[in-house]
């Protein structure tokens, strides 16, 4: 087929598809630039309006931007000039005078060289109004292959996320079906999410959108013959064979226009098997109570046949869709516009037949269900995945479960085990919050402990919750806030935070959901996104020349750290509500021991922690508008309302428990008007309580923050990423090699 007709043929598709599901605008923007890693994307190129600068006052930082105007312009490039990368230990440099005035190319090699870059994207919605969008960021400019987000290997999430077109890992976060994309989402640090994440979790997204029936409707075929041709497309579509395309109407579809004009042409084979899996009588896998697609087929009794029959049909409609979309004969530019047009709801379907695809064979089948014999290329790599889980997770039954594990595993049974282990142990896993609750599902049934009964509830449907076990030690999941905060005294492994300490609150062997509100601070604007590039300048505004005076370096000790900061014990109180259904729910505080006096800290709000990104050649000096005051990890406790007007108050967070303790002023010798976007730098160096601490006192105010690690994020990026997050709190630690012991 000659490429202006595949064109036409395309659009003429997308056209169809646009008619059939109603209303919305179906706006796209231009094709993407080349694929490139997220960590490569390119730093908006930005020219500097010469402006005259008398005073620091007379240059300030831009603020947040003001909803009518939210376009800045760029600044030009390094000029060629040659600067040997040194990292800086004093400001100003030797050979630079405090009264020197910096060229552009000069002040871009002394401050901005390896700082990262970030960049906000507000990208429109196919199919929706422009009330919808979703908002990303990337980064650039930091000279090196890390970045804010957990290795999806080591970190044990790579089947937490699916891009929607083609194979390998996503390039950019809007390429994945999951949203938002938690190939980008798991901070590198335990209990941490990314700085696109954080920007991602304040889109506006539709709500799905159903399609007209045109009459497209199927065949009544039975479970031999969807299996016969299941295994027939193993080997892949002969796209190239009209005849063997039209057997979709011969076999599965009913043909509307079968007498006059049949649908022999992929084009309208496409479209068609789009219409006939709209229909509401099929599985919405969009829906989260269906996203656990085994528990559909695990059952093989003849009660579970009708249910059985429809998901493996499902499944063979959405595997033909699948191979058609992505046929040799279609150019990548034509897959990725038809794949926007495709409706969300049948997008899920694809994932499920692309996991299908590439992890599971048919071995064997007839007209039942006991009948049918599958091949799971993954186990094997998944018997090994959780293995290494259990082990990280110093799992209290450990040998037993090893053992009954690999009995398991000899005898073929794994994948009878339970709905939970057959998704974990076959790969048919969609994208997104269940995967965690999989695997630690897969071990809690594979267990032989009789304890483990009562673990039997957890479900992604109530991902705020942990478990104790044999009163050993607890467990939590990632989005839950005791496993966010709990987390630098922990591992994170497959969405998971553990093992924690135990709790007296909790049986041995007991579920607890915890109850909390949102964070009440600023909601991230597409004004802020958009502009955070802009508010994160490590230059600052335009200007014609640069004031070395303008600048400062910022070298935290971290010699000089708190000592005297211990965790004493993690309270669970009984909450009043009482759940519809499912595990008890509670809410949750720490206690700490503060120079030998007790303070508790409400785990109250559900705040967010954000990796920051890291940065190279540094320290890197911090323009004077970037407005902050640091405090030592055990000062914070006598802090109230942070970042709000409030917070000149000067009484404890709490009442201390077993004595009394003076507070301390928030910053000596402030200013009268107080800057609502200061950040407050704590220094949590030395020991993980000490940054357990800063965390728990987040979640106590509803603030969110940027946790940075002084051995690869400098100070300075630190609190420029807090700019850009629009957070007013960064939370400084110091790795040391035996915290991986």
């Amino acid at each position: 087929m000659s490429e202006p007709k595949k064109k036409g043929l395309w659009k003429g598709l997308m056209r169809r598809l646009s008619t059939a599901q109603g209303s919305g605008s179906g706006r796209l923007e231009k094709d993407p630039p080349p694929p490139r890693r997220v960590s490569d994307a390119d730093a908006p190129p930005r020219r500097r309006k010469p402006e005259r600068h008398d005073a620091p006052s007379s240059r300030r930082r831009p603020r947040r931007p003001d909803p009518r105007d939210s376009k800045g312009k760029g600044r030009e490039q390094p000029n060629g000039h040659k600067y040997e990368p040194a990292p800086l230990s004093e400001w100003p440099p030797s050979g630079v005078s405090s009264e020197e005035e910096l060229t552009l190319g000069h002040a871009m090699e002394l401050i901005s060289r390896g700082v990262p870059a970030h960049k906000g994207h507000k990208r429109p919605i196919a199919h929706a109004s422009d009330h919808y969008y979703g908002l990303y960021t990337t980064t650039a400019g930091n000279h090196g292959d890390d970045n804010d987000a957990a290795n999806q290997h080591n970190a044990m999430t790579q089947l937490t996320t699916l891009k929607i077109q083609g194979s390998g890992p996503p390039n950019y976060p809007w390429e994945t079906l999951e949203q938002p994309s938690l190939a980008f989402g798991y901070g590198a640090r335990p209990g941490t999410i990314t700085l696109n994440h954080w920007a991602s979790s304040f889109s506006a997204i539709p709500p799905l959108i159903g399609l007209r029936d045109p009459g497209v409707a199927p065949r009544d075929v039975d479970l031999e013959q969807i299996f016969d041709r299941l295994k027939q497309l193993e080997g892949g579509l002969e796209d190239d064979n009209e005849e063997f395309l039209y057997r979709l109407y011969k076999r599965f579809l009913r043909d509307p226009d079968k007498v006059f004009s049949p649908h022999k042409t992929m084009e309208r084979q496409i479209t068609d098997l789009v219409m006939c899996l709209s229909s509401p009588d099929w599985i919405d896998f969009s829906n989260p109570k269906n996203q656990v697609a085994t528990k559909f087929i695990y059952d093989t009794s003849a009660e579970n046949q009708e249910k059985y029959h429809k998901f493996f049909y499902q499944l063979l409609l959405s595997l033909e869709l699948e191979l058609r979309i992505n046929s040799r004969l279609h150019t990548d530019w034509a897959k990725e516009r038809l794949i926007a047009q495709i409706p969300p709801r049948i997008q899920w379907n694809l994932a499920l037949a692309r996991r299908w695809r590439d992890f599971v064979r048919v071995e064997d089948y007839g007209e039942t269900a006991e009948q049918i014999k599958l091949r799971f290329k993954l186990k094997k790599r998944q018997v090994k995945m959780l293995k290494r889980f259990a082990q990280m997770m110093k799992w209290p039954n450990l040998t037993e479960t090893l053992e009954e594990l690999k009995a398991r595993d000899v005898e073929g049974a794994l994948i009878t085990v339970s709905s939970h282990a057959m998704a974990f142990f076959s790969g048919l896993v969609l994208p997104g919050p269940t995967f965690p609750f999989l695997i630690m599902n897969s071990l809690i049934d594979i267990d032989p402990d009789k304890a483990t009964d009562n673990l039997a509830l957890l479900t992604h449907l109530h991902p705020h919750c942990g478990f104790q076990y044999r009163n050993s030690y607890t467990y939590w999941s990632s989005s839950c806030i005791v496993g966010k905060v709990l987390a630098p005294t922990c591992l994170e492994a497959a969405g998971w935070v553990g093992p924690a300490r135990p709790s007296q609150d909790l049986g041995r062997s007991q579920i607890a959901r915890i109850r909390s509100r949102k964070p009440r601070q600023h909601v991230l604007t597409p004004e802020d996104v958009t502009s955070m590039s802009d508010r994160s300048d490590p230059l600052g505004p335009p200007a014609k020349v640069f004031p070395v005076s303008d600048y400062a370096l910022l070298t935290p000790d971290v010699d000089d750290y708190i000592d005297t900061v211990r965790i004493e014990q993690v309270n669970l109180k009984a909450a009043n509500d009482k759940p519809d259904s499912g595990p008890k729910i509670f809410d949750a505080s720490i206690q700490f021991a503060i120079d030998g006096v007790s303070w508790p800290l409400h785990l109250s709000f559900d705040v967010s922690f954000i990796n920051a990104w890291p940065c190279s050649d540094g320290p890197h000096p911090l323009f004077f508008d970037y407005e902050y005051t640091t405090r030592k990890a055990d000062e914070v406790i006598n802090i109230l309302d942070w970042g709000k007007p409030s917070s000149k108050k000067r009484s404890p967070v709490s009442s201390p428990v077993g004595g009394s303790k003076p507070a301390k002023p928030i910053v000596e010798d402030e200013d009268e008007d107080e800057d609502e976007e200061k950040v407050l730098v704590i220094e949590a160096f030395g020991i993980s309580d000490n940054e357990v601490l800063a965390r728990a006192w987040c979640s106590h105010w509803g603030l969110s923050a940027v946790v940075a690690d002084v051995g690869k994020t400098c100070m300075a990026c630190a609190i420029r990423e807090a700019y850009a997050a629009t957070l007013t709190v960064v939370i400084l630690v110091e790795d040391l090699p035996e915290d991986a012991d």
